[in-house]
């Protein structure tokens, strides 16, 4: 990138500019584009202040050895053929500096992507220091200009100028002006970050900071002199109170005089009570993280406050910067062109601002272009990234350009998002792979296919789980039975779900479905139009209970099991399609685990899993729990005990989108919820079916099976090559939802293709916002190689990683690449 460099400390100098060459020679090791302007001389304590009424001039500066005072001034510029560095030199301030450096030098060097102010000799931190830096002025000129900018200050502890320390300082702080200018906060107008000048501040922590509000707590920073004693050099003085940063001291003011007495003042902050006050205060602010000899960065607004509340905590670095890949990768921001067209059209208003967001924090702006369609590609070969819907996307395309073009879906992946192809995909895998982690996690499955009523005896034939239920099932009272859950293949968020207990239930739910269906011989087998996002477009069920006009009654014990339906057969009104009600599958009801603080509403586990390429998965940590509406009724409960005698559908289906009203306290943050299970309950431990006898925290239990599972569950779908096909140049999110039983235990229950994001609500948009982020930056980022990798080196990533909240759970070569 272009980076534009200023400072408040003037050109290089041993006794009052020492490390800004030694920053901009880094900066330009890595690759950057680096312009120069800087105060003729030192301006420090300056603040944002501008010299109004004075012409402004400059010189040039050629800089000389590293650390060596020979560079030299010179009245005019170099002729455009001669070689050689050359830097501006202004007799002004660090914000004029920004704005002449901004708008009326270097522009044949093209656009400025960021503006760099210093490094201080000297820290910037807490309110006392900030307040009148002029290295933070330069760069809040530069915010005011809309322009990215970043104060950067060392804190040093010896008067000696080692180059050892400088060198590290210089790398550290162009990790940490990389990482921030590839993860830019929202809010932040500029950031301010302080370097402690110690030895292997590499490997110390880079901290989030507030600025500590301190005051002058021991009178004037001013110390009076007499008027006839000789003046000391501006320079002199100033290098006197770097000094004094050292070791904290302070002289005692003169007592003042009734009458005014002719006296001179010089410039002595008292730095003792800077240091008193970072004692005094809790750790989490700037002057603490230097005490700690940590790397301090405070976001900033344009106007001295803090950006944001969301800035908490360490910050987490790329790889070495010696390491060559870090080298190649921040040479690649240099490119005047865009390295890659998006078309983004993800056609959900809730959705395609957080893609674009996604994209605008973890990509360099220099590094793509938004396109509307292909055709505006200035060559069909150009490097392309499609993220729309399914049925939108140009396959022929995506297949005839795999190292160009990244799209955001596979063709073909019916054997996860079918529930008949998933129960046959797992039961083959689970066949030959019989100790895998999954297998403790899927409920027993019948599937069938049916296509009239009367053929439900032929169609269960074989199902010898059903039949034994029954018959077990057979003299006890409704509650008292083994409870089955029905579901259509092809549906999703709960459609034509049904509960049955026996034979003559399930015989009931085919027939009330068959005469509420005219014939229709549509198939409807199409790989993936019926999406989770795009059925959230029908009318809800009606999930009351309520039974039909104009049919026969069931049996009183069916009434209290199903829900109704109006009519099925189209895909308009409230109905669901025709074309699902062809294959099923059938499961044990899971008791689920209930929570009195929340109302003892059962819930369901929404995790967002990450497939990229042929084949890794990631496993997104902010899982949401998403409730049903009603308090949980144990099916075939008696009527005294349910509302109107039937039950309420409401109570078992935990869509959110069946849900009327703003559905508050129906969405939540799975680490939110009670951390331990309520008696009787105990927690499964993975290697024992007994419950343990202590109160463990099943959250962490669960999402460590999850990860497991789901490792195992895409390993199955890659078993199934006709059903299932990862492209190597293709990702998808996948919502994948998950059951909790009584006992803590997680069981699979399905996948979902384009999940609905919508049902996650305003409240918790943050979870999908940091989601796309982090797909943004491992799956695009990583494709087109462009933008900031978070976490391990280059080459030494491996499953179990995680990067920005995505978990690495599977790392499998399909041969597909």
């Amino acid at each position: 990138m272009h980076i534009l460099v200023t400072n408040d400390d003037g050109p290089p100098s041993q006794q009052s500019s020492p490390y800004v060459h030694s920053l901009v020679r880094t900066l330009q090791d890595a690759g950057h584009t680096v312009s120069v302007i800087l105060p003729h001389v030192q301006r420090s304590w300056i603040g944002k202040a501008h010299f109004v009424g004075q012409l402004t001039k400059p010189t040039y500066f050629r800089p000389g050895t590293l650390h060596e005072d020979n560079g030299t001034t010179h009245e005019r510029p170099l002729p455009e053929s001669a070689s050689g560095e050359e830097w501006v030199l202004v007799d002004g301030t660090p914000g004029t500096c920004a704005q002449l450096g901004l708008y009326h030098f270097f522009q044949e060097r093209g656009p400025i992507d960021l503006v760099v102010s210093g490094p201080n000799y000297g820290r910037n931190s807490t309110s006392l220091f900030s307040l009148s830096s002029g290295t933070i002025g330069g760069a809040m000129e530069a915010a005011t200009c809309r322009k990215k900018a970043i104060a950067l200050s060392y804190a040093f502890y010896s008067r000696d100028h080692d180059p050892v320390l400088i060198a590290g300082a210089s790398r550290q702080s162009v990790r940490v002006i990389e990482h921030l200018y590839n993860n830019w906060g929202e809010d932040v107008d500029l950031y301010s970050i302080n370097v402690p000048m110690i030895q292997g501040v590499e490997d110390h922590k880079v901290m989030y900071t507030d600025v500590l509000q301190n005051y002058w707590s021991s009178g004037s920073p001013f110390q009076e002199i007499e008027a006839d004693e000789e003046e000391t050099n501006p320079e002199e003085q100033e290098k006197e109170i770097r000094h004094q940063q050292i070791e904290p001291a302070g002289k005692t003011s003169s007592s003042g005089q009734a009458r005014h007495k002719h006296k001179h003042f010089k410039w002595a902050p008292k730095f003792a009570d800077i240091h008193k006050s970072i004692e005094e205060n809790p750790p989490g602010n700037d002057g603490w993280a230097l005490k700690e000899g940590y790397t301090s960065v405070t976001p900033l607004k344009a106007n001295f406050m803090h950006a944001s509340s969301s800035m908490r905590g360490e910050l987490k670095l790329a790889g070495h910067p010696d390491y060559p890949p870090y080298r190649q990768k921040a040479r690649s921001y240099v490119k005047s062109y865009p390295l890659l067209h998006a078309h983004i059209d993800y056609e959900d208003p809730y959705v395609q601002p957080l893609i674009l967001s996604a994209l605008d924090i973890r990509l360099p702006s220099s590094s793509y272009t938004l396109v509307s369609s292909i055709s505006d590609l200035p060559a069909i070969t150009s490097p392309l990234l499609l993220v729309t819907s399914y049925e939108s996307l140009p396959f022929t395309h995506i297949h005839t350009h795999p190292t160009t073009t990244f799209a955001n879906a596979y063709v073909i992946r019916k054997a996860l998002i079918r529930k008949h192809y998933l129960a046959f995909t797992l039961d083959a895998y689970l066949t030959k792979h019989p100790n895998s982690p999954l297998k403790q996690h899927i409920p027993a499955t019948v599937s069938f296919e049916l296509d009239y009523a009367e053929f439900l005896d032929d169609a269960i034939l074989e199902a010898f789980e059903l039949h034994e239920s029954f018959a077990r099932n057979e003299g006890k009272k409704p509650v008292a039975r083994e409870w089955w859950i029905l579901k259509p293949s092809m549906s999703d968020r709960g459609q034509g779900v049904r509960l049955f207990s026996t034979g003559d239930e399930l015989q009931a739910v085919f027939e009330e479905w068959e005469a509420n269906n005219p014939e229709d011989g549509s198939e409807g087998d199409v790989e993936d139009v019926g999406t989770e996002a795009v059925r959230s477009d029908m009318a809800s069920l009606a999930i009351t209970g309520s039974h039909l006009p104009g049919t026969e009654s069931p049996p009183a014990s069916v009434q209290q099991a199903q829900p109704t339906f109006p009519a099925a057969g189209t895909t308009h009104g409230d109905g669901i399609i025709t074309s699902q009600l062809r294959h099923f599958v059938t499961q044990p009801y899971i008791s689920p685990l209930l929570f009195p603080e929340l109302g003892n509403r059962k819930f369901h586990i929404r995790t967002y899993v990450l497939a990229v390429g042929a084949l890794k998965v990631y496993v997104y940590r902010e899982m949401l729990a998403l409730f049903a509406a009603e308090p949980y009724v144990k099916p075939g409960a008696e009527p005294a005990d349910l509302d109107g005698g039937r039950l309420d559908m409401r109570a078992h289906l935990t869509n959110t989108c069946l849900q009327d009203g703003t559905r508050e306290g129906s969405v939540l943050r799975f680490w939110d919820l009670p951390p331990l299970v309520p008696s009787p309950a105990r927690l499964v431990t993975p290697s024992s079916s007994a419950p343990t006898s202590t109160f463990a925290d099943w959250r962490t239990h669960v999402f460590s099976t999850i990860c497991s599972s789901t490792a195992s569950l895409f390993e199955a779908a890659s078993t199934q090559p006709t059903t299932f096909q990862p492209l190597p140049n293709a990702f998808e999110i996948f919502g994948v939802d998950w059951m909790v039983d009584e006992r803590g235990e997680a069981w699979l229950l399905e996948v979902n293709a384009f999940p609905d994001f919508r049902q996650t609500g305003e409240d918790l948009r943050d979870v999908v916002k940091g989601l796309w982020e982090g797909v943004v930056g491992i799956a695009v980022g990583d494709f087109f190689g462009v933008g900031e990798r978070d976490g391990q080196d280059w080459g030494q990533r491996k499953v179990g990683d995680e990067r920005w909240g995505l978990k690495e759970v599977l790392d499998l070569d399909m041969g597909r690449g």
